[in-house]
């Protein structure tokens, strides 16, 4: 038996045995990721047939490396329950897929199959989790990990094996469509939830892939993309190498040293190099700085885009490979590599050595010994109860309340015995449920309104009116929502955005939506969709104010995928809830924490701004001496980095410090400073509450941010109950990248600060020193 299929050998010997017996075509055809799944298949009276162009493409290459989006569906695709793949037989689909390529193979390499899953599988009967900035706004990696291992056992059961997860874009510009797809705005957030997707998808130990809950996680996007020059995507991303480092890779490191099986790169450019053209990025920093040995995936198309540098395809496919690219997504360029190593453009050692990152993905994700799934487990996997009660749970603890003036939440039957639900965002599932979604089932998931029926008292009564839409400027349905709100004993205005992508739109090739200016779709959000104005759109404000002047206390929950500007919308609602995208759970997490059942525990991951006018408001912006007002406006947010409000409150008091001072040396060393705080539940009821923990920094020899996080830890306490948290700050919460680029502890004066957000926090002082002297 050759050498590559005997399963007792180690993966190295077995790779290489493999390579020496392929040809370059065969090896190409490694490299390649170039159909779309749903092409590869139709359905034919409940039955898969394998496409001709399926077939055609197998036998061009001798083979294939990966197929991408064999289960997906949504809009873009055409694919829905009447022709798409249901979770019933997926793993029938996937093996007979598998099952064509390595019998119609010469050496009967196994395919790849890759799916999206950004907040859940985009799949038929996949779940759909809240958005990554709901997921931010848990601060609670531990309860998203254990969501993420749950995904990816759906995903693994069905006979896929890679998981395309957003995770590393850093939100500095909510005018960016995609804003939703980023944890925060902070890096060090973004790399908790990080290591906790990567966790949860490919276990603790990243060797083993190949467990049936298991999938190889690639890591989008690498990077900056949420630097994009005014807010468009796949702008360029104007910053230099400390920002880079700084703020936008370390979502990436975490990854990697979590063990992350691969890195998408991005679509933008930046400082002028394209991201799939940067060999500094792509192989200098991930794999000589990091020792990351994974592979590197294009995304869609992007390395056609590298004609503009090259002038044709072989030369646009060399230079992504040099540069460290490893698998292509739907272009053209790297199907011509074979005539690029004719030409001298590239050779074939760069070819072998992607070949064999490729091929080293296959074998440790098991598909050469166990190439097929079992065809029973999605029954049992996908759509089960302990993903519907997590997927419940993180939706809960997604809301964040950011105003409750006099009280007014949580309702009380004895009170509130008539509630008037309304607004856009009211009963529609897939304004809730963000871009990257599937089509769901019909009577699968909880929209607002039916949550708050579920979760409403005996005897309260819920009315409903539409009122108006998100983008339409029709102010038809007014008068039947304020006759509603006039004669209710409270209003819950649901308001917001909308990422639902609508059959029958129109995509580009890479399948982001086009809208145009006086477009009928509601659509505001998503990839593709950037806004130059933050407020509510529509006639939205318009509504919200004929509501108001009713006299109904007024509650507004803003179902939205990007931080919107709510400075008119906020004093006109007496309770105003941050739901972002909760995702299929999220209408009944909403209901249940609108009438108490839930204490909201959100926390903001990103600052909200009071105008687009005011970009940049992240809260970790640099100022050498201060943030300067401008003349019209504050600059600080109308809602600061943090911050959340509570149906209990919280009280800080006796911060210390372990030490306050601590050598350079030490720190390298290994050793930590403790940071002590004491928390306690002063209100009537049971509660969490993030202790957030920052540093600002000073006398560095470098300027630094008005306050950076470093450590955060969420705890529930009864009332009247205390307890002492401790943090830890170490080398790695005090080293910078100083003058010299190397990151190291340097001697600086530390301010250190606790509290329940950015703002109105305790302090202590800490001094770094370069060394003790006795």
């Amino acid at each position: 038996m050759e050498k590559y299929k005997q399963a007792g050998l180690p993966i190295k010997e077995r790779v290489q045995d493999l390579l020496s017996r392929m040809t370059l075509r065969e090896k190409v055809g490694q490299l390649n990721q170039r159909m779309y799944g749903w092409d590869a298949y139709k359905m034919e009276n409940g039955e898969l047939r394998i496409t001709d162009a399926f077939k055609d493409e197998v036998e061009a290459y001798g083979g294939m490396g990966a197929l991408y989006g064999l289960f997906r569906s949504d809009p873009w695709s055409g694919v829905d329950y009447s022709n798409g793949i249901t979770a019933e037989k997926s793993a029938a689909a996937a093996n007979q897929i598998q099952r064509y390529v390595i019998e119609h193979s010469r050496l009967g390499i196994p395919v790849l199959l890759t799916e999206e899953c950004p907040h859940g599988h985009q799949a038929l009967d996949g779940t759909m989790l809240p958005v990554n900035l709901g997921a931010g706004s848990t601060w609670n990696p531990e309860l998203l990990e254990e969501a993420y291992g749950r995904v990816a056992a759906e995903i693994r059961s069905r006979g896929a094996h890679i998981g395309l997860v957003s995770a590393l874009d850093i939100l500095h510009d909510p005018r960016w469509g995609r804003s939703e797809e980023c944890y925060s705005e902070d890096p060090y957030l973004a790399a908790a939830f990080t290591t906790a997707a990567v966790r949860g998808m490919q276990g603790t130990d990243a060797e083993k892939l190949d467990g049936p809950d298991r999938i190889a996680v690639v890591l989008k996007h690498l990077c900056a993309q949420g630097a994009g020059q005014g807010g468009r995507n796949a702008g360029p991303a104007e910053i230099g190498e400390r920002e880079l480092r700084e703020i936008h890779l370390p979502a990436a490191r975490a990854g990697a040293a979590a063990g992350a099986a691969g890195f998408m790169a991005a679509y933008n450019e930046i400082d002028g190099v394209p991201c799939h053209a940067n060999d500094k990025l792509l192989t200098g920093m991930l794999r000589e700085e990091w020792g990351f040995d994974g592979i590197v995936m294009a995304d869609g198309q992007a390395v056609d885009r590298l004609l503009a540098l090259t002038g044709s395809h072989e030369g646009a496919g060399a230079l992504a490979l040099t540069s460290g690219v490893d698998l292509s997504l739907w272009d053209k360029a790297f199907t011509t590599l074979e005539e690029a190593a004719a030409r001298g453009l590239v050779s074939e050692a760069d070819i072998d050595r992607a070949v064999v990152r490729v091929l080293t993905l296959k074998f440790r994700l098991g598909l050469f010994d166990r190439p097929y799934a079992d065809e029973q487990r999605p029954l049992d996997i996908v759509g089960s109860d302990r993903m519907r009660r997590l997927n419940l749970q993180v939706a809960r603890e997604s809301v964040v309340l950011l105003k409750n003036e006099d009280e007014l939440l949580p309702l009380r039957a004895d009170k509130q015995r008539r509630i008037a639900v309304i607004g856009p965002n009211a009963d529609r599932l897939y304004n809730q449920l963000g871009d990257y979604t599937s089509v769901q089932r019909k009577g699968r998931g909880t929209t607002v309104l039916e949550g708050i029926r579920q979760a409403a008292p005996s005897g309260v009564q819920v009315v409903y009116a539409l009122g108006c839409g998100i983008r339409d400027t029709s102010d038809a349905g007014f008068a039947a929502a304020v006759e509603l709100a006039a004669g209710a004993d409270a209003a819950v205005l649901v308001l917001g955005g909308s990422s639902a992508r609508q059959f029958g739109g129109d995509f580009d090739g890479n399948g982001e939506a086009v809208i145009s200016e006086g477009s009928p779709s509601d659509m505001d959000c998503g990839e593709g969709v950037d806004l130059a104005d933050l407020r509510p759109g529509g006639l939205q404000l318009r509504l919200a104010e004929a509501v108001a002047a009713t006299g109904t206390p007024v509650v507004a929950v803003m179902i939205q995928g990007r931080p919107l500007e709510l400075t008119e919308l906020e004093p006109l609602a007496d309770a105003l809830l941050c739901a972002w995208y909760p995702g299929m759970e999220g209408g009944l997490a909403v209901g249940e924490i609108l009438f108490g059942q839930v204490n909201p525990s959100g926390r903001l991951p990103v600052s909200l701004p009071r105008s687009a006018a005011q970009l940049p408001v992240y809260y970790n912006q640099k100022a050498a001496h201060r943030l300067r007002n401008y003349i019209d406006m504050p600059s600080a947010p109308l809602y600061p980095f943090g911050y959340g409000l509570s149906y209990t409150r919280f009280a800080y008091s006796e911060l210390t410090l372990s030490q306050t001072s601590v050598s350079a040396a030490e720190l390298a060393a290994g050793s930590t400073v403790q940071v002590s705080v004491k928390v306690k539940n002063t209100g009537a009821v049971r509660g969490a509450e993030t202790v957030q923990l920052y540093i600002r920094a000073l006398e560095s020899g470098i300027t630094r941010r008005v306050a950076e996080l470093k450590g955060f830890r969420k705890v529930s306490l009864l009332p009247g109950e205390e307890q002492i948290v401790v943090l830890e700050l170490g080398h790695d919460e005090l080293a910078v990248w100083n003058r010299s680029m190397a990151f190291a502890a340097e001697p600086c004066r530390v301010e250190v600060k606790v509290g329940g957000s950015v703002t109105g926090t305790l302090s202590a002082e800490l001094s770094v020193v370069r060394s003790f002297t006795i």
